[in-house]
């Protein structure tokens, strides 16, 4: 890694870390991963039910565990968990010493508790707690959705002292209702007489669906046909603009909380902050710049988690710059353009709507592994 990396720039001269979002098998043992690390600057990982749907399904270097699983009688669901468990285990051991280095700012390993129980608290809770004791590493985080049944789930997890990556995030709200999950938290470990200084946490806010859902509603209008210059100049000034303004403000919010005398109280313990953590950052429209939401957001205690494609990307062409604070009164005015008669788009109703995306999004690709593994231990089992 040279001085000329930007994404070795973006960590050491704004503080933002670089985490990418994939991980599988081949990546760990060809050795890209730390290829990644050491040419790139990567200091972290997250994955998902997406990723490891690609990972594993049509793959052959995870037959040998699925036969040896299938010798020990066991369940599909559990041949699943001990080959995620172990890239995870693997990963975070890789990761270490970047955890060890940073005092346990970076070098966290993300997985996902199964998403087809985002609307049930207990059972997350109890998932939370069997995925960080099975997989045994003091740099793994569980991914929890910030759904309205997650954020209690998220205070208990972070009670007993297990690593969260909250996902799912799209509304400023929710975000906000998220900080304060953490704090509880805290704030319950704390009383218990527990230390919390080893405890991290990040708050995932997602941004390119967010513009994408909102563009299609802006192309909509513009489509319909609109009578006055004026309208359609407001509509074609949003497009690609709501996502990093909704993320400033978000920032704004972050600020607020973590200068708060109750946020104050557990710092004073060791406490570390829960960074913003900016996912779904691929450009999904070919019109934008591909590091566009690397760019816009970079600033201190914060994380930009991107896919190998952005991550080269950002290496040839990302130009830092600590822009989080740069036309916060811009993006106040952008989210309350979307109120104009002549624009019209409730942004409640957005964020409503990609959430539910979003867990079905990630329930999809899980139901789909879990059939496409029961077809190879079927077929295996046979051979």
């Amino acid at each position: 890694m040279t001085a000329t990396n930007p994404i070795l720039e973006i960590e050491q001269k704004y503080g933002q870390s670089i985490w990418m979002d994939n991980l599988s098998r081949d990546l760990i043992e060809s050795g890209e991963l730390k290829r990644f690390i050491e040419e790139r600057g990567i200091c972290g990982i997250t994955s998902n039910p997406t990723i490891f749907e690609k990972a594993i399904a049509g793959n052959k270097i995870y037959d040998a565990d699925i036969e040896a699983g299938i010798k020990a009688g066991k369940s599909v669901q559990e041949i699943y968990e001990s080959l995620i468990f172990s890239d995870i285990r693997h990963a975070c051991d890789i990761f270490k010493p970047i955890y060890d280095k940073s005092n346990g700012l970076d070098g966290y390993i993300s997985i996902e508790v199964p998403p087809i129980i985002a609307k049930d608290t207990e059972k997350t809770i109890r998932e939370a707690r069997r995925y960080f004791q099975t997989i045994a590493r003091p740099n793994v985080m569980i991914k929890i959705p910030g759904t309205a049944e997650g954020l209690p789930a998220v205070e208990q997890a972070i009670s007993e002292g297990i690593n969260v990556n909250v996902t799912l995030l799209f509304a400023v709200e929710s975000y906000v209702e998220t900080a304060w999950a953490y704090i509880r938290g805290l704030e319950k470990r704390a009383a218990a007489g527990e230390d919390i200084s080893k405890i991290a946490s990040v708050a995932s806010f997602f941004l390119s669906r967010i513009d994408s859902n909102i563009d299609a509603r802006l192309d909509a209008k513009l489509n319909e046909g609109v009578d006055r210059i004026e309208k359609k100049a407001k509509l074609e000034a949003l497009k690609g603009k709501v996502a990093i303004a909704n993320a400033k403000i978000a920032y704004q919010k972050y600020k607020e909380i973590y200068s708060s005398d109750r946020w104050q109280a557990l710092a004073a313990k060791g406490a570390k902050v829960q960074r913003l953590l900016w996912a779904s950052t691929s450009t999904k429209n070919s019109e934008y710049s591909d590091v566009m939401y690397v760019d816009e957001l970079v600033g201190p205690d914060t994380v930009n988690t991107l896919p190998p494609s952005t991550i080269e990307a950002c290496a040839d062409h990302c130009h830092p710059g600590s822009r989080i604070e740069t036309d916060v009164d811009a993006a106040y005015k952008t989210l309350e353009s979307l109120k104009d008669p002549d624009v019209n788009i409730d942004i409640d109703e957005v964020m409503d709507e990609l959430l539910d995306e979003g867990i079905d999004k990630f329930i999809k690709p899980f139901e789909s592994l879990m059939s496409s593994l029961e077809e190879k231990v079927k077929k295996l089992a046979t051979v």
